[in-house]
């Protein structure tokens, strides 16, 4: 308990010099024991351990339920991703088929367009007859007969202008003696394959 004497008391006034107010005096007390207080302390301590432990369950479930949401949604993305690489698997595999049928498409039409190419380009040089045609793949083998040499380099120059090939060399030619009536060549040719083909 606290107590203020705002009074004056006898004993100041046969004081010297006395003659002022008295200044009030206050006395504070007991304030308790050290049972008391460390109990307060306790109290206090508790209670702000009580707010701290509130506050981080808090942030625990916060966390806790970002985690289950992420998890969810990683669940989601796996599926996604599951389907995406069947898909795409499917499409590899339908690419994969149509590269093998355009091959075949391709394989077919390139012998076809050989003869018709090389049917136009003989039949466009004057005096040159084919016997034989050989296509070995990476290259053409020709064999036939010309009136000439001369007629022998016009095939030559009209199979290096159609673009099928990378080059055209004479591999042999020679003058056929079998033909008595006129003068007749005979001659190999090999092309080499590199342009449109």
């Amino acid at each position: 308990m606290i107590k203020i004497n705002l009074l004056e008391t006898s004993k100041g006034k046969n004081k010297r010099g006395g003659g002022g107010p008295a200044m009030p005096a206050m006395e504070l007390g007991d304030m308790g024991s050290p049972k008391l207080k460390v109990l307060a302390v306790v109290v206090v301590a508790g209670l702000a351990n009580l707010l701290i432990w509130y506050h981080l369950d808090r942030a625990g479930k916060a966390i806790a339920q970002k985690m289950v949401e992420a998890e969810q949604k990683n669940h989601e993305l796996a599926d996604v991703k599951a389907k995406f690489l069947a898909r795409k698997n499917q499409a590899d595999s339908y690419k994969r088929r149509f590269d093998v049928i355009d091959g075949l498409r391709n394989g077919q039409t390139t012998p076809v367009n050989l003869m018709a190419m090389m049917g136009e380009t003989v039949n466009n040089t004057e005096a040159v007859w084919l016997s034989k045609m050989d296509d070995t793949g990476a290259s053409v083998n020709l064999e036939g007969t010309a009136l000439s040499a001369d007629a022998v380099a016009n095939l030559i120059a009209n199979l290096q202008k159609t673009g099928f090939f990378k080059s055209v060399e004479i591999k042999e030619t020679w003058q056929d003696e079998q033909i008595k009536d006129m003068q007749a060549f005979q001659f190999i040719l090999t092309c080499d394959r590199g342009g449109k083909s």
